[in-house]
């Protein structure tokens, strides 16, 4: 099939978004797995002294020396836990992996983009509602919150391109 010249700018731009997606997805779980050491690296980062008192901290400082600590505590006494941060980097790896399918033929595997949009605005319920009953600070709440927001954006665009490309092909 011959395509139009837009149609080949609307294939370059769904595979390119599609990549970035599939890189930050893939990205952002992989960083669950060095959860020890990225603690200790954010408390750097807001000045906090290694093994720094969450009690002697407040806002923020208070909240990242707290999740530094318990961090620590439980790879000391219960290393078996990060098996769970392990098995959240995974289920990232495999959700990039089924954007493939998006890149490969995005008219007829739009239904990944809708899953993907699906699964951002959950964010908003999953951050907020267990969130607040595990006792994570408002503001860190927002923070996972934005994960959704920036997941969306893409897929929307995604969305948008696939939708019009999908219309030329009816078309033809």
């Amino acid at each position: 099939m011959d395509r139009s010249p837009r149609q080949g700018v609307l294939l370059r731009r769904i595979r390119a978004m599609t990549a970035f997606f599939i890189v930050a997805l893939v990205g952002a779980g992989l960083t669950a797995i060095p959860i020890e050491w990225e603690s200790d690296l954010m408390a750097r980062a807001v000045g906090l002294a290694p093994g720094a008192d969450p009690g002697a901290c407040a806002g923020v400082l208070h909240w990242v020396a707290f999740v530094r600590e318990g961090i620590h505590e439980t790879a000391a006494r219960y290393p078996f836990m990060a098996y769970g941060f392990d098995w959240l980097a995974f289920s990232h790896v495999l959700l990039g992996i089924l954007f493939i399918g998006v890149w490969r033929d995005p008219v007829r595997n739009s239904w990944i983009v809708t899953f993907g949009m699906m699964a951002c605005v959950l964010v908003f319920p999953m951050a907020l509602g267990f969130g607040h009953v595990r006792g994570i600070p408002w503001f860190w709440q927002l923070i996972d919150c934005s994960f959704g927001v920036f997941g969306f954006i893409p897929l929307w665009l995604l969305r948008r391109y696939t939708l019009e490309l999908q219309a030329f092909e009816k078309s033809a």
